[in-house]
């Protein structure tokens, strides 16, 4: 059991933000609880770690970091999106609930229902989990369509992978269209046509699309699929099975509407041609 004096709680508002300060710590991480969140944080042997669950969402796409992290005996939880605001760790450990655990946490007592802080305080007791994670197939980016004359489009698994290069293309993103602690960032660093996001379950106070109306000071049009209808974490998926739920005032004026299919707009984009 270890000494309650020398372990805390680390707050990321996300998993790739995590680094060796957080070896033998307790992690809360704003990112969705995906396998790829999941390695990227516990690879630095924490104690514990709390996620987001991202509204579960299809697949349960935004849980399926809980049993792989249990390979390695390490405690995870997530915390329910309509309790606290993902990508906010520190509104996740003021306010919110879980949903979920693995059996490495309900070990510890760890239950569904509990505060998020209460599930983290139990973990303090959990040994280090120093296995080796197994490797990972997020992550990547495709070129989705790309034909002369027309806007290319391209999938990333997670938005900061967007690059210079990107500018004047339609982005499909596997990533939630949450603010890193609700404000504003340079997340969508170049200037891309338009820009898709998994909505992860839209929400409390609707963080899950903060980032969406951002968007619009720049005249990039925006919008987030269900997360019902295709994986978060998973671009192509979102590209081929995402029903929009939210959009932006500028996706509006091209004819965006929630309960429209997401490459049937992306179509409309393209066939309007303006501005290329």
């Amino acid at each position: 059991m270890a000494s309650q004096a020398s372990v805390n709680i680390i707050c990321v508002s996300s998993s790739a933000q995590s680094d060796s300060s957080a070896h033998g710590q307790v992690v809360i991480s704003g990112s969705y609880g995906g396998e790829y969140n999941a390695f990227h944080a516990g690879k630095w042997g924490l104690r514990g770690l709390v996620l987001n669950d991202a509204g579960v969402g299809k697949g349960e796409a935004g849980i399926r970091g809980l049993p792989y992290l249990d390979a390695i005996g390490l405690a995870a939880a997530t915390a329910d999106a309509r309790t606290c605001h993902i990508a906010d760790p520190e509104h996740m450990l003021a306010h919110g609930v879980i949903s979920f655990v693995n059996k490495s946490a309900e070990k510890l007592g760890c239950r569904p229902g509990d505060s998020v802080r209460a599930c983290a305080t139990r973990m303090f007791d959990a040994a280090i989990a120093e296995g080796t994670l197994a490797p990972i197939a997020g992550g990547k980016r495709f070129t989705l369509r790309e034909n002369p004359g027309e806007r290319t489009v391209i999938g990333i698994d997670a938005a900061p992978m967007l690059e210079a290069g990107d500018a004047g293309k339609i982005a499909v993103t596997g990533s939630h269209a949450a603010l890193f602690r609700g404000h504003p960032d340079d997340v969508i660093k170049p200037d891309v046509y338009a820009v898709f996001f998994n909505d992860a379950g839209i929400g409390l106070d609707d963080a899950g699309v903060t980032r969406l109306p951002t968007l619009d000071l720049r005249n990039i049009v925006a919008g987030a699929v269900d997360c019902n209808s295709a994986p978060i974490g998973n671009c192509r998926a979102i590209y081929a099975d995402g029903v929009l739920s939210r959009v932006n005032q500028t996706a509006s004026r091209r004819g965006a509407k929630p309960g429209m299919p997401l490459r049937q707009f992306i179509d409309i984009l393209i066939a309007a041609r303006d501005q290329l």
